[in-house]
């Protein structure tokens, strides 16, 4: 429905990667929350008033927070659209995580709530009444917040929120914990068992769930995490897909908010081409990436000898020793420095999964003695990098 709506009441719809679309998609769907769950809370008020169920009333205040999450959205979406400035030069796209953030805690706060109000329920239950007209008010709402649920993860998907994402979890978790105070009321029409308490308790544990998943997916997100391996992926496609670039390596990606992203790389060029050559090709693939992914991208070159028949071979053999240790391990940017009157040195980059079993000094030690057992008369400079494990 948001999709559908967002046709109408925001300008270049399609166009996602834009911040400002982005922003009209978060401030829609935040007046989509707002709207649905002020009716939700007012329907399912009389259901609970009706019935005299607690677990009613308590699935009324869990819309009630609803209510003030998408206020949270629809502000904080506005919020981080605002321009870069001298206190906050990266934008303040991180708003959305906070925005994130703030709406799992509500949700938590609620829950315990719940919780309490539950447990005075079970030890001091009172009558309630399963009338039709509030199991189909409950069962009406079950039907539209699955359907704020699609209207959620359909633009969560859209635009890559996980603010909204956690937004459509809760819808779903709103659904399931309407579900179990409907169920409540059924068995207690049929049987004329009085089990709203323990309704109420499990309502509540479906909330505080879906409440820490939010947090979490929030906060990862604030604390800096690694981006996908797709993403990556893609941006070596990119890359490579250049003459000039022999490999890719070393990508970091420091995201200030969705469609502010800042990214550093080592690109592998021929170091037969001349520096004006290969700037002016970094240059382009500067350019390709902030058009492709709304970014800032800086690249740092790597001369690489593809034609030196010694590189060659010493890279093989040091593919065949890395091969032998563990195929997890790779590396890059392996070139030869020579110098007059110095040893020549083998330098490169290990690349060594995090929380490796092997201590890193030991591990390059070992690899040292491998390399001079081919080439002695080398000496060898190893930098380790730590990269998720090889799949």
């Amino acid at each position: 429905m948001i999709l559908f709506l967002a046709r109408f009441l925001i300008k270049n719809h399609d166009q996602v990667d834009s911040p400002a679309v982005r922003q009209g998609y978060g401030m829609l769907s935040g007046a989509f929350g707002i709207a649905f769950n002020i009716l939700l809370v007012i329907f399912k008020m009389i259901a609970g008033a009706l019935s005299g169920s607690i677990a009613v009333v308590s699935d009324a205040l869990n819309n009630l927070s609803d209510v003030a999450s998408s206020l949270v959205t629809l502000i904080f979406f506005k919020l981080s659209g605002a321009e870069a400035d001298k206190e906050h030069p990266f934008g303040h796209g991180r708003l959305e995580y906070v925005a994130g953030l703030i709406v799992s805690l509500f949700i938590i706060l609620m829950a315990v709530e719940l919780v309490q109000t539950s447990v005075l329920k079970i030890f001091n239950p009172q009558a309630i009444t399963a009338s039709p007209v509030v199991i189909l008010i409950l069962l009406v709402s079950m039907i539209v917040k699955l359907i704020m649920f699609m209207s959620y993860l359909q633009v969560a998907g859209r635009i890559g929120s996980t603010t909204l994402k956690s937004t459509a979890m809760d819808s779903l978790s709103d659904v399931l914990s309407t579900g179990i105070v409907l169920l409540s009321l059924i068995i207690f029409r049929i049987t004329g068992h009085n089990i709203d308490g323990f309704a109420g308790i499990l309502v509540a544990v479906f909330i505080i769930k879906t409440g820490v998943d939010a947090a979490r997916d929030t906060i990862n997100p604030l604390l800096g995490e690694p981006p996908s391996k797709e993403f990556i992926r893609d941006i070596m496609n990119t890359v490579l897909a250049h003459d000039c670039v022999l490999g890719v390596h070393d990508i970091v990606v420091h995201n200030y908010g969705p469609s502010r992203i800042m990214m550093s790389l080592h690109v592998e060029v021929p170091s037969d081409k001349t520096l004006l050559e290969v700037h002016d090709s970094v240059d382009e693939i500067e350019k390709e990436l902030h058009q492709k992914y709304h970014c800032t991208a800086v690249i740092h070159m790597d001369p690489v000898d593809d034609r030196d028949l010694e590189t060659i071979r010493l890279k093989n053999w040091l593919a065949l020793i890395l091969e032998e240790f563990d195929p997890g391990l790779s590396f890059h940017d392996f070139r030869i420095v020579r110098k007059p009157e110095t040893v020549p040195v083998i330098q490169f980059d290990l690349e060594v999964p995090y929380k490796y079993a092997i201590d890193e000094n030991t591990l390059v030690a070992d690899i040292k003695e491998r390399l001079y057992e081919m080439a002695s008369h080398y000496d060898a400079d190893i930098t380790v990098d730590h990269s998720e494990p090889k799949v």
